[in-house]
């Protein structure tokens, strides 16, 4: 494993598009956050300076004169009660507030990180792992909703304590305010300092972390195949490592973070006692220049001045973790769409008087094409499809597709056989334009595919795969996913189609049966011919089958194919096969090897020629 950790640092601007979040429906809201923050500073202020005049006004004349009359005493503490309680108030009030402002934000950020991620490129999720995509979603916003919720309006009521106790200080007594000042200086360098290489280290935990939740979910994904396997003792092994990595980020950034905030009390506590004493020594040097009042209201204002600086230093880790989090957010929402530049789209058409006449319902489908000249022409959706001399690679100077040449005539079934890594499947994402080619064309009833919107393109084409996937729904539900408009006998259609009906009505609640968790509940089979019910319900005149029937038994098989030809009957289809037995009634069989097409014919062809394709077939052990 690389031990080499990437540099991570907090993007310019960072902070400024999360105030810009913040400030987008909140206008009203932070306008009384900022005033409930001024009047909680001020109430907090001028608590310390009524001290004053308890002491000197109220309780020393009653000591040194003996009085017994507690009514100006108890009006005095009855004032700043109330002082107090309305303080209290205003700080429940804004930090109310804020709590509903950091949830309004949050939700903004995840609606417009899922938008966003609905319209990246394939090629972003092959790149990053599951788990740290997921981490973006809870651990970095999480770390936002902390410094939003608390970090910054603690941040600002500290900043409006620390103005308004230093105006309060300097009209008690402006010699004891320089003293404080001058020593908080030298607690704001040490504190930053630590605060700087804590910052360092929270950059390069939350990157660790993100490899730790993606590392754990890989292997809850592919447990069975641990087991299988039995590679729970090396599975452990690579987790402690990352788990390690993590641990030793964390540790050298709370190794500065945990130390910060004690060493800022520390300090405070010492600028106290220097305070009382450097006090005392002015009210015997000066006589009346300083009073006990005075002493005591300045002691109060040091701890209301240490305790504002000492949140902000407490709080700076906080935003430190969130300005890190909110940059991993950022990097991903800030990630390329998926680029089309099509304008051909797929509409629905009637010929009226030789014309093709748009319509909302009925019809036959259709391209329309727009032309530089203005001029627009429809041209019948019917499939067929050709590639020519196609070159592709994933990564640059890695070329996997060399001058691939075919075609497909609508209702012709194409199969593509060869090798694992060979580049079978790579075509057909190619065909869907989950990867754009880097030289040659494809054409789809003879328009580039490169001038056809994406969407339309793919919604004329149905994907089966080896790996089914069902949403957490009802049955009816994951077979609408191909056609949101369908009805309820649409459904029943294409489930009788795809052979799934019968397993269906056999089910508790028939096609109202709720699947979870992939649909784990159900066979492999099951799960096919309801994905194979999918692609039925759209009609797609252009089919791809991604080894389908490879990873079921040959008696599901065999129902799982019927439902299969069923659906390709009158199709243009492309069949990526393993099991060779199922394609030996292709129009056309390409052999690929290497990323090249190395023969291709009908069965009979191959077989004859006595070349690789029959190597294939008569060593394919799992043929009848």
């Amino acid at each position: 494993m690389d031990n080499k950790k990437p540099k991570m640092e907090i993007k310019k601007g960072t902070f400024k598009r999360i105030l810009s979040y913040i400030n987008k429906k909140n206008r009203v809201k932070l306008l009384f956050v900022f005033f409930c923050i001024i009047i909680s500073s001020i109430a907090g202020v001028i608590g310390s300076l009524f001290l004053q005049t308890l002491i000197d006004d109220n309780i020393l004349p009653m000591i040194e004169n003996n009085l017994t009359d507690y009514t100006p005493l108890l009006k005095s503490i009855g004032i700043m009660v109330g002082i107090y309680v309305f303080g209290i108030i205003s700080t429940y009030t804004y930090n109310v507030l804020m709590t509903i402002v950091a949830q309004g934000v949050l939700r903004d950020i995840r609606d417009d990180m899922f938008t966003k991620m609905q319209y990246l490129p394939i090629r972003y999720f092959d790149t990053h792992t599951h788990g740290d995509i997921m981490s973006r979603y809870t651990n970095d916003t999480d770390t936002l909703r902390e410094m939003i919720g608390r970090g910054i309006p603690t941040m600002i009521s500290s900043i409006m304590t620390i103005l308004a106790v230093i105006a309060s200080m300097i009209y008690l007594n402006i010699f004891l305010t320089l003293f404080v000042l001058a020593f908080s200086t030298i607690t704001i360098f040490v504190t930053r300092t630590l605060a700087r290489n804590s910052a360092k280290h929270f950059m390069k935990g939350q990157k660790s972390l993100g490899k730790v939740n993606g590392y754990v979910e890989e292997m809850l994904n592919g447990e069975k195949v641990v087991k299988v396997f039995t590679y729970e003792k090396k599975s452990c092994e690579d987790f402690d490592k990352l788990n390690e990595e993590y641990r030793k980020d964390s540790y050298d950034a709370n190794k500065y973070g945990n130390i910060t905030m004690p060493i800022a009390g520390n300090l405070g506590y010492l600028e106290y006692v220097l305070v009382a004493v450097l006090g005392v020594i002015l009210t015997h040097t000066g006589g009346s220049i300083i009073t006990i009042g005075t002493i005591v209201s300045f002691l109060h204002l040091t701890r209301s001045f240490q305790q504002p600086i000492n949140q902000v230093m407490n709080q700076i880790n906080s935003v430190v973790m969130a300005l890190a989090g909110a940059s991993r957010i950022f990097e991903m929402m800030d990630e390329e769409k998926e680029v089309d530049n099509g304008y051909v789209t797929l509409v629905k058409v009637e010929e009226k008087n030789g014309e093709y006449k748009e319509v909302k319902k009925g019809g036959i489908w259709a391209w329309k094409h727009p032309h530089h000249d203005g001029t627009l022409t429809y041209e019948p959706l019917k499939g067929n499809i050709e590639l020519h001399g196609v070159d592709f690679s994933y990564v640059k100077n890695k070329q996997v597709l060399y001058d691939i040449s075919m075609w497909a005539k609508p209702g012709q079934k194409i199969a593509l056989v060869g090798a694992t890594g060979a580049g079978k499947t790579t075509i057909t994402n190619l065909i869907n334009r989950f990867y754009d080619i880097e030289d040659g064309k494809i054409r789809y009833d003879g328009i580039n595919i490169n001038k056809i919107k994406k969407n339309d393109l793919r919604r004329s084409l149905g994907v089966v795969l080896q790996d089914v996937f069902l949403f957490t729904g009802t049955i009816e539900e994951n077979i609408k996913y191909g056609n949101f408009e369908a009805t309820h006998e649409d459904v029943v259609k294409a489930c009788k189609l795809a052979n799934a009906h019968d397993f269906i009505m056999n089910l508790p609640k028939g096609y109202d049966t709720m699947l979870t968790g992939n649909a784990q509940e159900l066979s492999q089979g099951q799960k096919q011919l309801l994905s194979i019910a999918r692609v039925a319900i759209n009609n797609p005149p252009v089919m791809i089958l991604d080894e389908a029937t490879s990873s079921i038994d040959t008696r599901t098989e065999k129902i799982v194919q019927d439902g299969m030809d069923k659906l390709m009957e009158g199709r243009t289809v492309f069949v990526i096969a393993h099991r060779l037995s199922t394609v030996r009634n292709a129009k056309a069989i390409m052999v690929m090897e290497h990323g090249k097409i190395i023969e291709r014919g009908n069965h009979e062809e191959l077989i004859e020629k006595k070349g690789e394709y029959y190597k294939l077939y008569t060593g394919a052990f799992e043929l009848e």
